[in-house]
């Protein structure tokens, strides 16, 4: 599958190269029967964030990952299957706390909020153990350890 990758650094926290993060993706989305597939990346601020979160999800304050999957219109043909933004500190801050390498969790972000743009979610339990699952393999796969263990 040919994967597009558009990359747009918004925040001053060091984040991933285009490289790594087409490789993650390109992981997360093995078995999508696609010939091609465009995505967009944005690695922001906190502040970015929270309005984002606040005015997609209704939610107060920034998050590591908001997806946006594209929803063609009836009829249109596209590549595009939508758009990750990524918090670059509170990725940092996360892997932190949490005792995990900043990069797998930045692989983990990476993975996460592409399987949102495939359609996987987490509002139930069932639905996010599938989701847990589909993520901790892809994971392995790239060499990190399963970061719900």
């Amino acid at each position: 599958m040919n994967v597009r990758l558009r990359v747009d650094y918004a925040s001053q926290r060091p984040a991933p190269g285009r490289r790594t993060l087409a490789r993650w993706a390109q992981a997360a989305l093995a078995g999508l029967r696609r010939r091609a597939v465009a995505i967009g990346v944005r690695i922001v601020n906190e502040r970015e964030s929270a309005a984002l979160n606040a005015r997609y999800r209704g939610k107060a304050g920034s998050t590591n990952v908001l997806s946006f999957p594209f929803e063609a219109p009836p009829g249109a043909r596209t590549d595009l299957l939508g758009d990750l933004v990524i918090c670059a500190p509170v990725v940092a801050r996360e892997a932190r706390n949490q005792g995990k390498s900043p990069r797998a969790h930045w692989a983990h972000m990476v993975v996460h909020g592409i399987m949102h743009l495939r359609g996987y979610d987490h509002r139930t339990r069932r639905e996010a153990a599938l989701m847990e699952r589909r993520e901790a393999a892809v994971l392995r796969r790239l060499g990190y350890s399963d970061p719900y263990a």
